[in-house]
């Protein structure tokens, strides 16, 4: 994976590119998070990829490694609430804007992943399936991915019974059986269990 889409934002007159990536929108219960990440061009991080296409062990491994090389990087999150509130699609966005935000180094551009633009206060490119094809958006995918992952094995101490840390509060016929035997706990995405719920 090379630099293509960060020097394409360089050559057009931008001066700081980020990748910005969310994780944890599909899912019954938890946050939703998001990632911002400034990487010095051609800087090396070999493995870096689609946070969905790797392990669990190489993710953390990751992790570590983004943070020391990223000329900056942010984590956000849009709570529970939140989503009940706005709905999933604009608490990601509202997660993006907030990783965004707290960047100390200032990006002049965002290549975000997927095909929606969040509404971000500085320029933005979308780029579909941008975590297979943009280092800055990889790293941003595996950021937000491995916070949130370790936010559910902070909820599975919480919520033992609903054993988030098999699952991390995606619809697995697990998480369901649960949700029958259990109902269902603060930390759920009540939008989302309609079905159960019986909720308009």
């Amino acid at each position: 994976m090379d630099f293509e889409f960060e020097k394409q934002a360089l050559g057009r007159g931008f001066k700081c590119v980020c990748g910005v990536d969310e994780a944890g929108r599909g899912p019954l219960a938890g946050p939703v998070y998001a990632a911002a990440v400034i990487l010095p061009v051609d800087c090396e991080i070999e493995g870096l990829n689609d946070s969905k296409k790797l392990t669990e062990k190489k993710r953390d491994e990751l992790f570590e490694i983004i943070k020391e090389k990223a000329v900056d990087y942010s984590v956000a999150s849009a709570s529970v609430e939140e989503i009940e509130e706005i709905n999933i699609l604009q608490a990601t966005f509202l997660a993006m804007k907030r990783a965004v935000g707290s960047l100390e180094v200032k990006p002049d551009i965002a290549l975000v992943d997927g095909n929606r633009k969040p509404g971000l206060d500085i320029a933005e490119s979308t780029l579909v399936k941008g975590d297979a094809r943009c280092p800055s958006i990889a790293a941003a995918s595996i950021l937000a991915k491995v916070s949130r992952d370790r936010y559910m094995l902070e909820l599975d101490r919480q919520y033992p019974e609903y054993q988030f840390l098999k699952h991390k509060g995606y619809g697995t016929k697990l998480h369901y059986e649960m949700i029958e035997k259990f109902g269902i706990s603060p930390a759920h995405r009540r939008s989302f269990l309609k079905k159960i719920t019986g909720e308009k």
